[in-house]
């Protein structure tokens, strides 16, 4: 039994090719002493099931859920899994993003070393549907004080760069699931109010796929910003971020309404 489970959720939209990526760069990890545990949320491709069946090279564990409820709730049964099974550390993944070969060794290496600490993302690296780089990396504040004056701002953490200590869900508690969206913000407000502790890796841990469907699936309407501001409005009141915070919560709802070409010069500029 491993000390380390990745949780990678799946769904009937992945692409076997995105897939069969991630799944790869799990296998070629220098840090090899974890499992795997695809979520399956609900019905998926013949192709998508043929090619997790079929992994090889990894300790892989599969939990099928017959009806696709969404990522919190998936994700959550993941998490009552590995507490359930002992697991003291647990990792992400999406199924289109690629671990950096030395991710879990750095981020393994990190946690046991500085005992305090209940999260570590790391920087992510920003690619496209062929797998290139657009050349920007983004970097996250490293120490628990500055991830929380960051967080007034936006996430400090790229959420499939996580890998927690199991401790941080018995703090703060599983993904609520009213949000299925962005229900890693919720989560790190939860941990923040409870006690738990942030971090970041300056390395890059994590190529984080931006295809062509990115900003559009990141414009949902006045009703997604409307729920976007009230997330944000949310974070501020609870953490007590001040004027400071609800100002920045109106100027991602600004963005969020505006045009595609609007929202990419501000995501390349201000990210």
């Amino acid at each position: 039994m491993n000390n380390l489970a990745i949780l990678l959720p799946i769904y009937l939209n992945d692409k076997a090719d995105y897939l069969k990526q991630t799944i790869n760069s799990l296998r070629d990890q220098t840090f090899k002493n974890f499992d795997v545990i695809f979520l399956i949320d609900g019905p998926i491709s013949n192709e998508l099931n043929d090619l997790i069946i079929e992994t090889k090279n990894i300790n892989a564990i599969i939990l099928r859920f017959d009806k696709n409820r969404g990522l919190p709730s998936v994700l959550n049964d993941g998490i009552k899994y590995c507490i359930k099974n002992n697991y003291q550390f647990i990792g992400r993944i999406d199924a289109d993003d690629i671990a950096m070969p030395d991710r879990f060794e750095k981020q393994m290496k990190f946690l046991v070393e500085n005992v305090e600490i209940d999260v570590v993302g790391g920087a992510i690296e920003e690619i496209d549907e062929m797998s290139n780089s657009y050349g920007k990396v983004v970097r996250y504040p490293l120490d628990h004080v500055s991830c929380y004056n960051f967080f007034k701002k936006r996430d400090p953490l790229a959420h499939p760069a996580a890998l927690f200590r199991n401790t941080f869900f018995k703090k703060a508690g599983l993904y609520n699931k009213e949000y299925l969206k962005n229900q890693d913000t919720i989560l790190w407000l939860e941990g923040f109010k409870n006690g738990c502790k942030f971090a970041n890796l300056e390395d890059i841990v994590l190529k984080f796929r931006m295809d062509s469907l990115f900003f559009r699936k990141r414009r949902g309407g006045f009703s997604r910003a409307k729920a976007l501001l009230l997330i944000r409005i949310k974070v501020s009141k609870e953490l007590n971020y001040g004027i400071i915070g609800f100002f920045n919560a109106i100027i991602l709802f600004c963005i969020t309404i505006a045009p595609t070409f609007i929202r990419k010069i501000t995501y390349k500029y201000l990210r």
